[in-house]
């Protein structure tokens, strides 16, 4: 075989050296991950529906158990104080506790009275209301006959004879006997874990975090949990002590207006618990002060004066008070309110209606802290 022999004059083509690889794949890095599919809207919906109804079906295991977070976070801004006055932990959670049912229950046998003496006065004064909504509704009355008048005369004599619904109801004379143990169970369940979360919440967080694989996630993790807990336990401390002193200036009023102490006790602890659920709770109050001042006074003029106060304070307290002392930071929309006590309200009563808040706002401070969900808690906002 012949051999071809390069001309020393040709210039030979030389290859061009290797690329170096990039440093983290010399160091065996992995590859970027694929973004996770996104689920289906109606698979979203449906999970959203079956946690509802868990919640609802599990109340009674659920709601002892945001009590007690919620009684865990009012008061862990006070153990905190406590604790740089050298006060043990446990010892901070016992005196709480020990104040907090004190409290409790000597405001409770204080209203206990006149409570029971305006559900044993109720249907007489009903009976006395009758002739002053006579009276005040007259005008409307007659304009509403003139209305019908003019439809009959229009369109002929309705001889439509009204049908009537008769509702009975079985009394059940051992409802009380079974229904008070189960309350006592849960009230006590209440307090125990109120006491666990103060003193352990701590160390169930750390213990809750070590499971977690990476350190990402721990981080996120940490700060989400710090940001729940400082603030929302500022939140519900705050709101709580601005509801106690409406309260307290609402009752004040009262008895300045000559109603007995007890009863403007009673009313101004009704209007500090109506007060943990906006919109709803006032308009509630608004409609029992009505009722409270026509069957108190007679003036009809004087008779709208607890309500026209409830409506003044809880105005200030509203628009002025809260704004300025917890900020747009903890607002939400009015909407997301109503549709938050709708749907909690529709769960769990009275308590849905006073956990509602407390929990939007955590949900709030969850998806400002989580990626790419910051939207949603503008949306919030």
């Amino acid at each position: 075989m012949s051999e071809v022999i390069a001309d020393p004059a040709e210039p030979v083509a030389v290859p061009p050296p290797p690329v170096p690889a990039p440093a983290e794949t010399q160091a065996g890095a992995e590859r970027p991950a694929r973004p996770r599919p996104r689920a289906s809207v109606a698979l979203m919906v449906l999970a959203t529906l079956a946690t509802g109804y868990t919640l609802w079906a599990a109340q009674d295991l659920v709601l002892p158990v945001l009590l007690a977070i919620f009684f865990a976070l009012v008061g862990n801004p006070i153990l905190r104080l406590l604790q740089r006055l050298w006060v043990p932990r446990f010892v901070g959670a016992i005196l709480i506790l020990s104040l907090g049912m004190f409290a409790t229950v000597q405001l409770g046998r204080q209203l206990v009275v006149p409570a029971a003496e305006w559900v044993r006065q109720v249907p007489g004064q009903v009976r006395d209301l009758a002739p002053k909504l006579r009276s005040l509704v007259k005008p409307v009355r007659e304009a509403n006959k003139a209305a019908e008048n003019i439809a009959r005369a229009a369109g002929g004599e309705n001889t439509a004879t009204p049908v009537q619904v008769v509702k009975t109801e079985v009394n059940d004379p051992y409802k009380a006997l079974t229904s008070t143990p189960k309350l006592l169970t849960s009230v006590l369940a209440v307090l125990l874990l109120t006491f666990f979360f103060m003193v352990y919440g701590q160390s169930l967080q750390r213990n809750a975090i070590a499971l977690l694989p990476g350190r990402q996630q721990k981080r996120l993790t940490v700060e989400i949990l710090q940001s729940i807990e400082h603030e929302i336990s500022r939140y519900v401390l705050t709101i709580s002590i601005i509801n106690v002193i409406f309260g307290l200036l609402f009752a004040g009023v009262l008895a300045y207006l000559q109603v007995p102490v007890d009863e403007a006790l009673l009313w101004g602890t009704m209007a500090a618990l109506l007060n943990f659920a906006p919109y709803v709770g006032p308009l509630i109050g608004i409609a029992i002060m009505l009722v409270m001042g026509f069957v108190a006074f007679h003036d009809p003029l004087h008779s709208l004066l607890p309500a026209g106060v409830y409506l003044l304070l809880h105005t200030l307290e509203g628009q002025l008070i809260t704004p300025i002392i917890l900020g747009r930071r903890m607002a939400l929309s009015p909407l997301i309110l109503i549709l938050g006590l709708m749907v909690f309200g529709s769960m769990w009563g009275i308590i849905g209606l006073l956990l509602a808040v407390p929990l939007l706002v955590c949900v709030k401070l969850v998806l400002a802290k989580v990626e790419g969900m910051e939207g949603w808690a503008r949306l919030l906002e």
